[in-house]
């Protein structure tokens, strides 16, 4: 201890001749204010980009809480008005599906299956057999606490598009009709390229997608009379054209496109 420096007193209990120890945060000395803490005991400058960070993240809040509002909100002015901005803002991240607390909730399983008719190396054709896609969606969902959105709702999606755009006889109801037809196309290939790769020399000259729809039984303490027997619906076959073949492999794809073209 230097010279001239008074000893500071032991605090009580402490053993003779050790001192007190000082905690983390106490005053050096009498009198001396503690350092602030939290966002003021910051350099000004951090102040400043901490300030504007939280401004940024409340008004994000405030603009996505707005949207989410206008979007499942009954039409009004301002959802009319700007209801592009809107849809930009909430799909496909932010879709809202109100199907589970509507008073009459969807009450069917409906399965998408699809198949392909393919031009083999010899110019011969075959066709495959049906893939239910909806059921390999639920095998990779069921037990995956962390599924995909594009295993959940890419399939569900483009099929629910369809529908929309379609009457019962498959014929578009309006310009979407031939964007969805060429949607859910693709989400098909897609799902055949995975499922079944094609041979080298093969394409696929055409594509067919049908629906099984199977209502959901009512539970037993239920007197609603419900048929449970399958509602098909079969999709004419459509033709493939190269920008629907799937580019995961630019090699075999520019290949396929290069033979459709002569063969044709």
């Amino acid at each position: 201890m230097a010279a001239g420096t008074p000893a500071r007193p032991p605090a009580a209990g402490a053993p003779s001749g050790f001192p007190a120890p000082e905690w983390p945060g106490s005053a050096s000395a009498p009198g001396t204010p503690a350092a602030p803490l939290g966002l003021a005991g910051l350099p000004r400058r951090y102040q400043v980009v901490a300030v504007l960070a939280l401004a940024a993240i409340a008004a994000t809040v405030c603009v996505h809480l707005g949207m989410m509002f206008l979007h499942v909100a009954p039409a009004n002015t301002v959802s009319k008005k700007h209801g592009e901005t809107i849809d930009k803002w909430v799909y496909p991240e932010f879709e809202q599906n109100w199907k589970l607390f509507a008073p009459n909730p969807l009450q069917q399983n409906v399965s998408v299956q699809a198949r392909a008719k393919l031009r083999t190396a010899d110019g011969g054709h075959r066709v495959t057999s049906w893939y239910d896609l909806s059921a390999q969606d639920g095998a990779a969902i069921d037990h995956n606490p962390l599924p995909s959105h594009t295993q959940q709702n890419e399939l569900r999606r483009a099929w629910d598009f369809f529908l929309s755009t379609h009457d019962a006889q498959n014929r578009p109801t309006g310009p979407r009709g031939e964007i969805s037809e060429r949607y859910i196309r693709r989400v098909v290939l897609l799902r055949i390229d995975r499922q079944d790769p094609l041979a080298r020399g093969e394409t696929i000259d055409q594509v067919q997608i049908r629906s099984r729809t199977t209502a959901v039984r009512p539970p037993e303490w239920s007197d609603e009379n419900v048929s449970t027997k399958p509602v098909v619906r079969l999709l004419p076959w459509w033709s493939v054209i190269p920008d629907d073949l799937p580019l995961a492999d630019d090699a075999r794809a520019s290949r396929d496109v290069a033979a459709e073209g002569s063969a044709r």
